[in-house]
């Protein structure tokens, strides 16, 4: 198949959370079962990789007036890659803020985005199967697809994948219309993109996308549910059965603790006797004393409710009369950022902290710790669990999306269902009676690194998908 895949986000290029991961690793595993797989994102000045002009002077209407953009490209990932150059727009220091603040034009920038995807598709004669939409950013090319003028792609499908329905990207009907650009009709409740008043990017990929999937069945599953649908579950209950999951995967030649080049002693399933050497290092990168009797129960997050941290703020005080140790590594909300820099000054021998985000001090933590925190109100997959596995350090979670969908309670780690303070420590006493027996829980750790979440598994799946949406377009 010739599949684009339309992301705001990829690694190696630009990344804030997950959507990164599985934008750069998906369209290399679909290389390597045949498919014609490329992908179109944005070039923000954050994009440091040396890119080649592919198409210069390009234009799309944006409101009452053209834009130009230039579309560059890079081969170095194992597929082809290209990038809307619109220095006006994605030459800034954020992707989608600064500071903690969204910008303001984020509506003109991805409606641009949008535009782009078609244009380029149009420019380069590359004329896809399907084109793989990720989250609100790319809500509009499914809409633009299905309502505008492009006759040379009236045959290519989408495919919708909801990476978090909790961000949306909803903006002011008054700007958002005219940047749009196919009048006000699209703007209903019923079959259109007005959300409470606004204009909702991520419904307008619900809405004309031909079939949507998200990260874990679990989740399809509570995102129809109003707990977990933000008021667009009636939206998707609607198109339960064009709703799919699909597990997101890993790359097991990137987390591989035996050829690992940021731990300081390699170690696998075979052998992992240096994963002891590993936890030292860890406790003495952060400050706390070496006691290899003490379970480490490790944290890498970004620092927000959805994370469950109001769940631990309430127990911090049972759990740090525990013989535990606890290491923290991320930033996000100031609450929490005073909360964690409060735990690490009233327990400096049990608490280490760093309000940062380091990718080589996150694998130190997957690889040292013992056990890998995800107290999380949802999730719509997680992928800190998978990499954990991968190290065998056993997740402790709340059992909510892909944490249900991968972490099975007193097998391969450790899980609760009630959001309460209660349910959460008395999973972490079990944990705590694991760890205290030796043959148990060297058994959970053999379990832990048996686990295969492979991405092969999940780009078969998603080719599944891919076909089922080319022969909807087709066929409609």
């Amino acid at each position: 198949m010739k599949i684009m895949l339309a992301a705001s986000e990829v690694v190696p290029y630009a990344k804030t959370g997950g959507l990164a991961d599985v934008a750069g690793a998906l369209p290399k595993e679909l290389g390597r079962l045949g498919h014609d797989a490329r992908l179109i994102m944005p070039r923000y000045a954050k994009i440091k990789q040396e890119l080649t002009t592919v198409k210069s002077g390009l234009e799309v209407e944006l409101g009452e007036r053209r834009v130009a953009f230039d579309l560059l490209g890079d081969d170095s990932q194992g597929y082809r890659a290209y990038f809307v150059d619109c220095p006006e727009l994605f030459d800034r220091p954020g992707l989608y803020g600064e500071d903690g603040a969204d910008y303001p034009d984020n509506d003109a920038r991805f409606a641009l985005f949008a535009k782009a995807v078609l244009a380029s598709l149009e420019a380069l004669e590359f004329i896809p199967e399907v084109v793989h939409c990720h989250d609100w950013q790319t809500g509009l090319v499914p809409l633009l697809l299905k309502e505008g003028d492009h006759p040379a792609l009236a045959d290519v499908g989408t495919l919708f994948t909801i990476h978090n329905l909790a961000y949306m990207g909803t903006f002011p009907p008054r700007r958002a219309l005219p940047l749009i650009g196919l009048g006000e009709d699209v703007f209903r409740s019923e079959g259109g993109l007005e959300y409470y008043g606004k204009v909702n990017y991520l419904k307008a990929g619900l809405v004309f996308a031909d079939l949507l999937n998200t990260v874990s069945e679990q989740y399809a599953r509570e995102i129809q549910t109003p707990e977990y649908g933000y008021g667009l579950e009636g939206v998707l209950s609607s198109r339960s059965s064009e709703l799919h999951g699909v597990l997101n995967g890993i790359d097991y030649e990137l987390w591989n603790p035996a050829e690992d080049e940021h731990l300081p002693a390699g170690y696998s399933a075979q052998d992992p006797s240096g994963k002891a050497e590993c936890k030292a290092a860890l406790q003495r990168e952060y400050g706390l004393p070496v006691e290899p009797g003490l379970p480490v129960y490790g944290m890498v997050s970004r620092l927000a409710d959805q994370k469950g941290l109001d769940l631990f703020a309430e127990a911090a005080g049972d759990f740090f009369d525990r013989e535990l140790q606890f290491i923290l590594l991320g930033t996000g909300d100031p609450k929490y950022h005073a909360l964690f820099e409060k735990l690490a000054a009233e327990y400096p021998k049990r608490c280490g902290v760093k309000l940062a985000y380091d990718a080589a001090q996150a694998q130190r933590i997957y690889g040292g710790a013992d056990l890998f925190l995800m107290p999380s109100r949802y999730e719509p997959c997680g992928l800190g669990q998978l990499i954990s596995l991968a190290y065998g350090t056993l997740p402790v979670v709340r059992a909510t999306g892909g944490l249900a969908d991968t972490i099975d309670d007193g097998v391969n780690g450790f899980s609760f269902e009630r959001y309460t303070a209660d349910a959460f420590m008395d999973t972490v006493d079990r944990s705590l009676d694991a760890f205290a027996d030796t043959e148990r829980w060297s058994e959970l750790r053999r379990t832990a690194f048996a686990g295969d979440f492979s991405w092969t598994r999940s780009a078969e799946r998603y080719v599944e998908l891919f076909e089922q949406a080319a022969a909807k377009r087709r066929n409609s």
